[in-house]
């Protein structure tokens, strides 16, 4: 009867040693951002899940107002962000530094306008009677957004460290050569990537939440 055991054992054993493997040969960097993006994700459910059971215990109705459009705007801004800075790995992977300066700067650009249309869709909010020290489920709209707008802005100063670094080795042949060849220029690039695919997603799910509750 043991005997029987032993294999379907071993298989998990080897299974959860394999697993551990993986993570080991995570680079530290990499390691700290994947627990900070599981850290955002449990804060903003933890204040959508506010907010939902603030509106609904208010028994206020849904869809009195529309959802300021300069949120609709900003979510086509910031998908298209996310397909700039996904070509990013692509024209680092083919040397091309002049077209991944470019390519960085188009996604801080889009960044920008992204952080600008939330703020003008907070004066839409305003124009409808949607204050800060009004009703607590109207402020947690103001909070959600901006705490998002505070996590891009994190992210664009990455991105514009990296957009100068590059910008400063396109600049010469031997600096451009030691920028490709280098491994932590890689992770860095990865790691702007994988965060802003996060936050544009993040912010695509806070969206649709709003598009059902506001």
């Amino acid at each position: 009867m043991n005997s029987d055991k032993e294999p379907t054992n071993q298989v998990g054993a080897n299974r959860s040693a394999s697993a551990f493997q993986r993570m080991e040969r995570l680079p530290p960097l990499l390691m700290m951002l994947y627990l900070g993006l599981v850290g955002i994700t449990v804060l903003f459910v933890i204040l959508l899940v506010a907010y939902a059971h603030t509106r609904t215990s208010s028994g206020a109705p849904t869809g009195v107002y529309p959802l300021p459009r300069f949120f609709s705007l900003s979510t086509v801004v910031l998908l298209i962000s996310s397909y700039t800075i996904g070509q990013a790995r692509r024209l680092y992977a083919t040397d091309d530094l002049r077209a991944l300066q470019r390519c960085l700067g188009a996604t801080l650009l889009l960044g920008s306008t992204y952080a600008g249309l939330q703020v003008l869709g907070w004066r839409e909010l305003m124009a409808q009677g949607v204050l800060l020290d009004g009703v607590a489920s109207g402020t947690y709209i103001y909070l959600i957004s901006a705490l998002h707008v505070a996590h891009l802005l994190g992210g664009m100063l990455f991105l514009l460290a990296l957009l100068l670094r590059t910008s400063h080795a396109a600049r010469d042949a031997v600096r451009s050569l030691v920028f490709i060849r280098n491994p932590y220029r890689r992770l860095q690039l990865h790691m702007i990537t994988l965060y802003w695919h996060f936050i544009d997603g993040l912010w695509v799910a806070l969206f649709v939440a709003f598009l059902f509750l506001y």
